[in-house]
């Protein structure tokens, strides 16, 4: 089954009621993962990129504005990464690490925040080249909950969860076929420090 939800609705309270949905999702999922290909994925956001997409979240679809409210559960969210009890598998695409999101100084600390995160036991955080060759067509970001019981994909109108295992056995295949052209351990660092070095150089008024 797939059913979608348009986020005016879906936000028509703030973005904190949703964070809380959120927050029981991940608690509630021991083994997940992530395709993330043009920006940071939520649960390694530093509270200023956090408050950034936020902002922008509740400035496009003109619904109530509580983003510290927001922001401080999409913080708790993480703490699965610290309970010892979770493991996430996620992919980002190396445009991740130049979207500007901020500003540099906001960026700097967003790529300081993956660099701190990246060896943690919870996580394997992979980076797909920019020129990676992928057996995969161009997809949008999706999320893989559990054994693959539910994909979540978020859309510019809506959020969009998918239960039918004839397509959630396409979303593995996608991820697997992803997984494959990405890059983790040192060469995932490499690509995050030459990130770095670009935002440590950038002009501080090239904020969003």
């Amino acid at each position: 089954m797939t059913s979608s939800v348009p986020w005016k609705q879906r936000l028509s309270a703030g973005t904190e009621a949703v964070q809380d949905d959120v927050i029981r999702w991940y608690q509630d999922t021991r083994e997940g993962k992530a395709y993330v290909p043009t920006m940071v994925w939520g649960t390694l956001q530093t509270e200023a990129y956090a408050t950034v997409i936020l902002r922008q979240v509740v400035d496009f679809l003109g619904v109530p504005d509580d983003v510290p409210a927001g922001v401080a559960k999409r913080m708790r969210r993480q703490e699965v990464l610290y309970d010892g009890e979770h493991h996430y598998d996620v992919i980002l695409g190396e445009q991740a690490l130049y979207t500007n999101v901020g500003g540099p100084e906001v960026m700097q600390a967003q790529i300081d925040r993956l660099l701190r995160d990246i060896d943690l036991p919870s996580l394997t955080l992979r980076i797909l080249p920019t020129a990676a060759p992928v057996d995969m067509f161009p997809v949008h970001a999706f999320n893989i909950y559990g054994h693959s019981d539910r994909a979540h994909v978020e859309l510019v109108s809506s959020a969009v969860d998918i239960t039918e295992q004839s397509e959630l056995d396409l979303y593995c295949a996608a991820f697997d076929l992803l997984r494959r052209g990405a890059v983790y351990g040192d060469p995932a660092k490499e690509l995050l420090r030459k990130a770095r070095s670009f935002w440590a150089c950038a002009p501080l008024g090239t904020g969003s």
